[in-house]
């Protein structure tokens, strides 16, 4: 049988000024679903709550609710109502007149009139309420006198007395205790069974998401990334930013070299997906899906240079090379000692990488200024990891409030732009050589993969041909290297 849908949302969009709050969003909730938007503060999923409550009129698109276009109708035409975090109760009034409140306003048809409900009718609907939200005798209770619990519940069961076909939630745990926070989760969820209605519940929380839902809606800078199931959304993430904002990742730049086999973090390890080869790919591992070896058998290892004992498991942080990978186990192991460790092909997650630079995790400083990545130094602005800085006679970054650094040795990301590398058809006589392993035509120009003896891959943007296999050198500009210091600067400064 066919779900109904209830609401759809299409090319809906919201704007304000020059600034979009919402670009393009589609969206189809079918009845009796529990949706979640999730998505850090300023995403748009409040101002997307708000545009199916009416609250917010959009700038384009539709909202049709069971068929018919709602974009345009006030808040009080809509069959929604929706419990906001601070939950607006009225102070001056008790537990049961605050549910009661838009009962006394409402009006039903009746035998072709329309009436007021009666005070029978009221009071069996405001009972009703109290019982679902298990506040029964509640009835009479002053509402400062309520805990943040309670008030919560108080205003899910003034929402929910209207009978709406949709209930709105905008964040309404936010002000809660962690542990009522858990409380209240599973009423929700209880409360969403026995009532049976569409809930629409905004949050930036990603365990409450993934708690709560039939289906998550993940959001970033007014657009959808990801729409799924919590298991979808988490084992199965589209782009590096899901897989970041949905629990703890592991996520690494990588390349595909064919034969379900990626490189990343200077190894090769089997997997399960394809992708075409020598293409520049994402790499995702969840922490559980690494595990450490206590013999000496494993694909890699890595040194343990963090434990945390998290109550139920471990969690680690063993640096390969330098790289960083956060792993969780329930068994103990010793910092500062090396292990090797495995990952399973199906737990390595390949994403479609939109690359827009190059970009060297495991870069870090040299004794002479300069950016080493991959074995090769080049030449950089070493004052950029020191705002207002300069660099005196002995080679020291000084700071604006005179500070002296020295950042030999420090871990920094460099990136470089695709248009930012110069190619040169001798190979000897750029800073890097290396061949090229890859050309993908864009319509006006290429993009050439050129892979380093070290197997360290430049991509760069250029409008001339070359066949691959080709062997050339590659410059880049010092100011075109951007670098960004891992940890503190004050780590470096002397004393």
């Amino acid at each position: 049988m066919k779900e109904k849908v209830i609401i759809e949302l299409k090319n809906v969009s919201k704007h304000f000024g020059q600034t979009y709050a919402v670009e393009d969003f589609s969206l189809r909730v079918k009845k009796g679903e529990f949706v979640t938007f999730l998505g850090p503060s300023g995403c748009g999923k409040t101002t997307t709550l708000r545009m199916i409550a009416g609250f917010e009129l959009p700038t384009g698109g539709e909202i049709l609710l069971n068929g018919e276009d709602i974009a345009q109708l006030p808040p009080y035409e809509r069959p929604v109502n929706t419990v906001f975090q601070k939950y607006a109760l009225f102070p001056h009034m008790d537990v049961y007149d605050n549910i009661a409140f838009g009962l006394k306003l409402k009006k039903i048809e009746d035998g072709g009139k329309m009436r007021h409900l009666t005070k029978e009718e009221i009071d069996k609907k405001v009972k009703n309420a109290l019982k679902i939200v298990d506040l029964e005798d509640y009835d009479y209770r002053d509402i400062s006198t309520l805990s943040g619990g309670q008030q919560q519940r108080i205003a899910i069961a003034r929402a929910i007395v209207n009978e709406p076909e949709i209930l709105l939630l905008d964040e309404p745990l936010g002000a809660l205790d962690l542990k009522m926070r858990k409380d209240m989760q599973l009423e929700l969820k209880a409360m969403h069974k026995k009532l049976g209605i569409t809930f629409i519940y905004v949050t930036h929380d990603q365990e409450e998401a993934l708690t709560l839902s039939d289906t998550v809606v993940v959001m970033k800078d007014g657009m959808i990334q990801q729409v799924g199931s919590p298991e979808d959304i988490y084992n199965e993430p589209n782009n590096a930013f899901v897989a970041n904002f949905i629990g703890e990742s592991n996520i690494y730049s990588g390349t595909y070299k064919g034969d379900m086999k990626v490189r990343f973090i200077n190894h090769t390890f089997d997997c399960v997906d394809e992708f075409p080869k020598n293409e520049k790919v994402d790499i995702v591992i969840r922490p559980e899906d690494v595990h450490i070896k206590e013999n000496e058998e494993g694909m890699a290892k890595g040194k343990i240079v963090s434990k945390i004992f998290k109550g139920i498991h471990y969690e680690y942080i063993l640096m390969v090379g330098r790289n960083e990978l956060v792993v969780v186990d329930t068994r103990s192991f010793d910092v500062g000692k090396t292990y090797m460790f495995d990952i399973e092909p199906d737990g390595i997650h390949i994403m479609k990488k939109e690359l827009t630079a190059n970009i060297y995790n495991d870069a870090y400083i040299d004794k002479q200024n300069r950016v080493v990545i991959s074995e090769t130094p080049f030449p950089c602005d070493i004052t950029a990891l020191v705002q207002g800085s300069s660099l005196d006679d002995e080679g020291y970054v000084v700071g604006p409030d005179g500070t002296k650094y020295d950042f030999t040795d420090a871990d920094v990301v460099a990136t470089i732009g695709l248009d930012a590398i110069e190619i040169l058809d001798d190979d000897e006589s750029g800073i890097v050589r290396g061949e090229i392993v890859s050309i993908i035509y864009k319509g006006d120009h290429y993009q050439l993969t050129i892979r380093t003896p070290e197997d360290e891959d430049f991509v760069l943007d250029t409008e001339y041909t070359y066949d691959e296999n080709d062997l050339v050198g590659l410059n880049v500009k010092p100011e075109d290297i951007k670098l960004k210091l891992k940890g503190e600067a004050k780590q470096y400064a002397k004393k």
